[in-house]
């Protein structure tokens, strides 16, 4: 049975924010776990000395952050979930539609990211590591012969999640998922683009990194996402698509 939780009063100018942060400490000092329910709305207010208004504030802070979860009804509340990778992800396709991420810093972002991602992956790729790489350089490939361009750039977005899943890394992960997640919104402004180098330098990587040569399979990445930028970069005016480009389907 979980321990009974009671808060102590706030003294502060800005209320809600310390709410916010008298909670969030509550769960990194392990008092709140994932899945617990936090005290009802007139009892935490009155054990924080704040008004309802203020508690509420900071709880819909919380929820999009992706910590707490809100649920009505006589059998909800506010309970305490993880879902701040969702939104890390959100956070970061916020900053590209607002124009703060660039094409440039992808780029950029893929090849440092990738490199760390890459050497680690090849101290623990087992062989069913290798075997789901390798399938899924052949779907896309068999994707690409029948003229589906949709589903050739998913398998190659997907090439990436498998890398970085064998590094059960849950930092590197979001950053992957968030750079994939920019990536694939700004592909659908561009239309079509040549990527028939793609599975040649798939099959170079796979022989370096099954040979477990990080160096030399993140230079064989890295020298394809150059490429690849090259490539998006000649089918756009400026180095960032305007809002309507992005609300653009593929």
């Amino acid at each position: 049975m979980e321990d009974t939780i009671v808060f102590t009063k706030l003294r502060s100018n800005r209320v809600s924010d310390e709410v916010a942060a008298r909670i969030r400490a509550e769960i990194e000092q392990g008092r709140l776990k994932v899945g617990s329910r936090l005290p009802p709305e007139r009892l935490l207010s009155e054990q924080l000395g704040v008004s309802r208004a203020a508690l509420r504030e900071a709880m819909r802070t919380l929820e999009h952050a992706g910590i707490l979860r809100l649920e009505k009804g006589a059998s909800g509340g506010a309970f305490v979930q993880n879902k701040s990778r969702e939104a890390v992800v959100s956070g970061m396709l916020d900053m590209y539609s607002l124009g703060g991420i660039h094409p440039r810093h992808l780029t950029q972002a893929r090849i440092l990211c990738e490199g760390a991602v890459i050497r680690l992956a090849c101290e623990l790729a087992t062989q069913e590591d290798y075997d789901r790489l390798n399938a899924n350089i052949e779907a896309a490939e068999e994707a690409g012969r029948a003229g589906n361009a949709s589903a050739r750039i998913r398998q190659h977005l997907e090439f990436h999640r498998l890398l970085v899943g064998i590094t059960q890394n849950p930092i590197l992960t979001v950053i992957m998922e968030s750079i994939l997640e920019i990536l694939t919104r700004f592909l659908r402004t561009i239309g079509p683009y040549d990527s028939s180098f793609v599975t040649p330098s798939r099959r170079r990587f796979m022989q370096k990194f099954m040979e477990r040569d990080a160096e030399g399979a993140a230079l064989e990445m890295g020298l394809l996402l150059k490429r690849l930028e090259e490539n998006y970069l000649s089918r756009v005016d400026l180095g960032h698509p305007s809002e309507d480009q992005v609300a653009g389907t593929p």
